[in-house]
């Protein structure tokens, strides 16, 4: 939204917006003077613009602050936005993230959760792994309206289908994108069993979408976009691939992979993960997840590959995702033959890396 977001840097809020604020002010018993108007860009966020607002009330020293979310351009590609708002809704009704105080037609208003959003390196720490352990269990256990079936790979088939057609004919032979459709086929084939369970998956598990309490030592998961059914593995998968990234430097969009969680490191959260059911696991069920696990990264890198490409020509946040996607396929096709027996699984041909 690179139009808004020069707006908002101007200082010049979108009339509905403004008009959202002062309804919302005058509901609290605020009144709001738009010279004090406070507003704060959120760094870190990759397909929406993010601000924190906050205005003067009658108590001193004690400011009212709100977040607005400014919905990124393309996001439709993506995924359905009143399905993610009707996500929102619920899971705002079962106590988890914040509150949603109304909506305009670029963006809504959420509560402000005063807590602390986590960084990469809080990732790594043993403590707060495991509260995001326990948490992600909880959230996956979350019983949501609607159906319960496997998103992932019909997902992952539309994006492809989005990639093609707004890709050139270079970029499309660039990235071998004309092959994924028999990577995804095998993927679906070689690492889906019945033995894996199904739980609601946020899918986007960042150290950006996680904030704690500090007094409280509480976790809490936001931003739901990209949530759905899934196996729970995939989900786990995507947390330890966010482990690579860093978004709060320079170089946002590059991922380093020898920051990916050794295999202790990921059997710790997956018995964590298992554990916070109620019952000590077995070590056969710490090692099927864990390995279940591994052979979800697949997926994930190219499911973030894909959207990288089509974020590259819909989106105008400043980050190179042509880049992002061409480093998670890369880890895709070096990855396979380490992870997958790919020589048994109907021919298909493995890749060491992309030709780029």
């Amino acid at each position: 939204m690179a139009v808004m977001t020069n707006g908002f840097l101007e200082g010049s809020l979108p009339e509905e917006l403004m008009q959202l604020l002062l309804s919302l002010a005058s509901n609290w018993g605020d009144v709001i003077d738009i010279s004090t108007l406070k507003v704060v860009h959120l760094s870190g966020a990759m397909t929406n613009e993010v601000y924190r607002i906050s205005w003067p009330t009658n108590t001193e020293n004690v400011p009212r602050t709100v977040l607005v979310r400014i919905y990124g351009d393309g996001v439709e590609l993506f995924f359905n936005r009143d399905e993610e708002i009707r996500t929102f809704e619920c899971l705002s009704m079962h106590g988890y993230g914040p509150k949603l105080l109304g909506q305009f037609r670029e963006g809504r208003v959420e509560e402000f959760i005063h807590a602390r959003t986590l960084s990469a390196v809080d990732l790594r720490d043993p403590e707060i792994s495991d509260l995001i352990a326990a948490k992600m269990r909880e959230f996956h256990n979350l019983d949501m309206p609607g159906p319960k079936n496997v998103l992932l790979w019909d997902r992952m088939r539309n994006w492809l289908s989005e990639a093609k057609c707004l890709c050139s004919t270079d970029h499309v032979k660039e990235y071998n994108l004309d092959r994924f459709e028999k990577e995804i086929s095998l993927l679906e084939k070689s690492i889906s069993g019945s033995h894996q369970e199904i739980g609601f998956c946020h899918n986007d598990l960042q150290y950006g979408n996680i904030m704690i309490d500090e007094q409280r030592r509480s976790i809490t998961i936001i931003d739901y976009e990209y949530a759905s059914y899934n196996p729970v593995a995939y989900d786990i998968a995507n947390h330890f691939c966010e482990m690579a990234a860093n978004y709060h430097t320079d170089t946002p969009h590059i991922l380093e992979y020898s920051k990916y969680p050794g295999l202790e490191e990921r059997r710790r959260f997956v018995q964590q993960y298992l554990r916070s059911a109620g019952d000590e696991p077995s070590d056969a069920a710490i090692e099927q997840l864990a390995d279940d696990v591994e052979k979800y990264t697949l997926a994930n890198h190219i499911f973030w590959g894909l959207w990288g490409l089509i974020s590259a020509y819909v989106n105008h946040i400043e980050f190179d995702y042509k880049e992002y996607a061409r480093q998670r396929f890369e880890q895709y096709w070096s990855r396979k033959r380490e992870i997958l027996d790919v020589k048994g699984v109907d021919g298909f041909v493995e890749q060491r890396k992309c030709d780029l």
